[in-house]
């Protein structure tokens, strides 16, 4: 098993896609054998998206594998799940939503010092063409000054 402080699931894709304005921290309901999972290493977020409900946010097709020793009490990998945020960050979510057509991502999957797992979600805007080729020149030039600077140490 790993240690609560080392999970840290990533969602590359998004900071690729799109432009992150603002981050949230928020919680979430999951099932006995779900937290298990999560704690020994399992999730994925890469495909998974945001939306609101009935004043609710909650995350869609974010896979949590089955727990290995779960047997017939075990969860469903893919599901809809709800996310707790306070009533004011989820005002101030909506409201940016509906105005200036941003979208909700969750950006990171991690367990917190007191053992709880949390979703960190970015109110993000779409990028376009021109600025995924900028993000990618950047890497390529960041990569290139390290294997340098490796290269002289």
């Amino acid at each position: 098993m790993i240690e609560q402080g080392k999970i840290n699931i990533q969602n590359k894709k998004a900071g690729f896609e799109f432009e992150i304005v603002d981050r949230f921290e928020a919680g979430i309901v999951l099932r006995g054998s779900e937290i298990k999972s999560i704690r020994n290493g399992g999730g994925s977020i890469s495909e998974a998206f945001c939306f609101i409900r009935d004043g609710e946010l909650y995350v869609r097709n974010m896979n949590i594998p089955e727990y290995s020793h779960g047997a017939y009490a075990n969860h469903e990998p893919v599901s809809v799940r709800k996310l707790l945020l306070k009533k004011k960050e989820l005002d101030r979510i909506d409201s940016k939503i509906r105005e200036k057509g941003l979208t909700v991502i969750p950006t990171r999957l991690f367990i917190n010092d007191r053992g709880f797992a949390k979703l960190e979600v970015g109110l993000g805007r779409g990028k376009k063409k021109f600025d995924k080729r900028e993000s990618i020149k950047e890497k390529d030039n960041k990569r290139e000054t390290d294997r340098v600077m490796k290269k002289y140490k």
